[in-house]
């Protein structure tokens, strides 16, 4: 079985700043294609309704949100390995299939047009984004399997590799693509999709000596037969659950924050600075977030050891310095105004909000933590409490300020703030109450 190292802070940068790098370099992929997007027939509008068919693909991703950490748990033996695949390609099968459905009339006006309240030309773009999406959710999953391999042996440089060479790839269809006169949100998408075959490609190519390796690592000194391995199936099927509907709760949060946003005043733009700002800070908060995989890895070594703890808020410290920059007129204004081609009349409003965004950074980076250390203690209800507690909180803020007639940003920006806090709280309470009942377990075993 594969091993876990000691926590050491040398060897823990080393694992994390290629898991920060990748999750900012993926996530940067969506503002850069965003240049091809608002300079076709609807401008930055299209952005919007290419940002809400995309967010209903990845709320459909998110219902596999939770394979890369099962495979993270169970994947460290050849039959892990060999039932995690099964189960992520069956997952794949079913997850690609519901995607298309929101795409067929009458539920395609019932969700564009009706809870999105875009207008048709808009919610047509959206619908067709949705529907072409799933070519590249279908590869994302295909990766999950290659990335978990090279996760289990501490080689997140040579997957970090594999998502730079996406970034390459993306950036150069997006500058061959306007220059061609190929703009709008289709050729976007294609540019992304593009992106993500390169990425699947070469982290395949890297883990593949890894996966040989596997094949010498048994549970059992005999082969598994079928009804075996159906049952290693089901049971990371089981473990992944939980995590996976919780990441689904999580990723209709924005859908919730654009149904509200879309009901104040200046919705358009207000939708507008809610997007173009996510483009920047959501890179950023992924990269903290990403400290749920170091947790995975790191779990603490004794009790009451918080030292990842400590290391998770200077790094999410650190990460706060980048939408900070973008808040400054010279990095800002050349962004958001010239690249992303916002307004005049909301660029101040964008930058400020940016500007706001810099102290997430440190709330992800220990939600993350706790919630890897869920995950590694086997409690994915604690976790899957934790992402349920994400939509309560920001059903709650938003619920909460709408009726006070503030603007759309700064109903945005107060529920992606609660939320995480929220959540965080949820997660520590589950498994702190997880070990008061294993104690009053152990308790009358005893007795």
């Amino acid at each position: 079985m594969i091993e876990k190292a000691e926590f050491g802070v040398g060897r823990v940068t080393r694992f994390y700043i290629p898991l920060m790098l990748q999750a900012i370099s993926q996530m940067l992929t969506y503002p850069l294609v965003a240049g091809i997007i608002t300079r076709g027939e609807h401008g930055v509008n299209a952005l919007t309704a290419f940002s809400q068919g995309q967010i209903i693909m990845f709320t459909v991703g998110a219902l596999g949100g939770g394979l890369v950490t099962t495979g993270m748990v169970f994947a460290r033996t050849w039959y892990g390995y060999v039932s995690f695949r099964r189960l992520n390609g069956m997952m794949m099968a079913v997850l690609l299939a519901l995607q298309c459905v929101p795409v067929v009339p009458p539920f395609d006006r019932w969700l564009f047009q009706g809870f999105f309240a875009l207008p048709p030309d808009l919610a047509e773009i959206a619908r067709w984004t949705l529907l072409y999406s799933a070519v590249m959710n279908g590869v994302f999953f295909l990766r999950n399997v290659p990335m978990v391999v090279l996760f289990n042996k501490y080689e997140s440089g040579k997957s970090n590799n594999a998502t730079f060479a996406r970034i390459i790839a993306t950036v150069a269809l997006t500058a061959v693509f306007p220059r061609a006169g190929l703009v709008g949100p289709y050729w976007g998408l294609l540019a992304l999709t593009v992106g993500t075959i390169v990425e699947y490609t070469l982290t395949w190519a890297y883990a593949r000596p890894y996966v040989r390796e596997l094949k010498g690592i048994r549970t059992d000194a005999k082969e598994l037969g079928a009804r075996d391995m159906l049952a290693l199936v089901f049971e990371q099927f089981r473990f992944t659950l939980p995590l996976s509907l919780g990441g689904f709760l999580l990723m209709l949060s924005p859908l919730i924050i654009a149904a509200f946003v879309g009901r104040t005043a200046n919705a358009a733009d207000m939708l507008s600075i809610h997007y173009v700002t996510l483009g920047v800070a959501n890179p950023v908060a992924g990269a903290a977030f990403r400290m749920q995989t170091v947790a995975v890895q790191f779990p603490p070594e004794y009790p009451g050891d918080r030292r990842l703890l400590v290391y998770a808020l200077a790094a999410g410290a650190v990460l706060g310095l980048v939408p900070l920059a973008f808040s400054t007129p010279w990095l800002g204004d050349l962004y958001f105004g010239g690249y992303q081609n916002v307004p005049d009349r909301i660029l101040g409003t964008a930058r400020l909000a940016i500007g706001v965004y810099s102290l997430i950074c440190m709330i992800h980076a220990v939600r993350g933590r706790i919630e890897g250390i869920a995950a590694e203690r086997k409690r994915p209800g604690a976790v899957m409490a934790g992402q349920i507690g994400y939509t309560a909180g920001l059903l709650i803020a938003c619920a909460a300020l709408l009726p006070t007639g503030c603007a759309g940003w700064v109903l945005a920006i107060s529920a992606i703030f609660f939320a995480p806090a929220f959540s965080t709280a949820v997660v520590y309470a589950a498994l702190h109450l997880a070990g008061a009942r294993g104690e009053r377990a152990r308790g009358r075993a005893a007795a």
